[in-house]
């Protein structure tokens, strides 16, 4: 069973920056062809932030993030990341992590029925 756990959320002023990790258990996340980061914000439904075609390292990014948000992996590590930074108050959010098992479309990167495992989720917290 493929288990992922998120850390290094918290709260932060605008402005500032968090780097998230997703780390997982049995496997290596380049036999993953997608991999992504989602969010959801109270009251709101999950959305897509970015994701990656493992094998190609083609990457998307939610129009709201992109400049300030970037995306990594160590496979010998087992481990995702999220660096955000020039954080804002519209961010703060649950971030989860996910792995897809299948290369959808460049334009179901964000679709959440393209993943099959998700992480419990870190929450980020930014205050103006």
């Amino acid at each position: 069973q493929v288990q992922l756990v998120e850390s290094g959320g918290g709260s932060v002023q605008a402005g500032g920056s968090l780097r998230l990790a997703c780390t997982s258990e049995g496997y290596t996340y380049g036999n993953y062809p997608t991999v992504a980061w989602f969010r959801q914000a109270p009251g709101k439904e999950r959305e897509g932030v970015t994701a990656t075609y493992t094998r190609t390292h083609s990457t998307k990014y939610a129009d709201s993030v992109k400049g300030r948000f970037t995306i990594s992996q160590d496979n010998a590590k087992n481990t995702l990341y999220l660096q955000m930074d020039s954080l804002k108050p519209e961010d703060t959010a649950m971030y989860y992590c996910a792995l897809g098992i299948r290369s959808p479309a460049w334009g179901l990167l964000f679709s959440m029925a393209e993943y099959s495992y998700w992480g419990q989720g870190t929450q980020v917290t930014v205050s103006s």
